[in-house]
């Protein structure tokens, strides 16, 4: 199974449960989440997360200059993006119970 279309599905979790952590900038973000394991995760995709759950009310951002470079735009969690992150994780978790009582007598190996 190809892991970029399950990656899709999750995206918006994932960003929203980095970001609860502490604010990040776009690349910020990135490199969190392929630390945290998701390592085919796409720049483009994640700039296109952070703007899109932007538009949808659930984050703010705000503008922090950088000596090293141009200002950068930093994202965090508002009410309604904690919202939808607590939402979405019982949605995820009980999602992945079922799955995973759906595989225990499958072997992977």
């Amino acid at each position: 199974m190809d892991s970029s279309q399950l990656l899709k599905g999750v995206l918006d979790l994932a960003v929203l449960a980095v970001l609860a952590e502490r604010d990040g900038y776009g690349y910020d973000v990135v490199r969190r989440l392929r630390e945290a394991g998701l390592e085919d995760v796409g720049d483009a995709s994640v700039y296109g997360t952070l703007r899109r759950l932007y538009k949808a009310g659930a984050l703010t951002s705000y503008v922090v200059a950088s000596e090293e470079g141009p200002h950068r735009k930093y994202y965090g969690l508002n009410d309604v993006g904690r919202s939808l992150l607590q939402t979405s994780a019982k949605t995820w978790t009980s999602f992945a119970a079922t799955m995973n009582d759906l595989l225990k007598e499958v072997d992977p190996g």
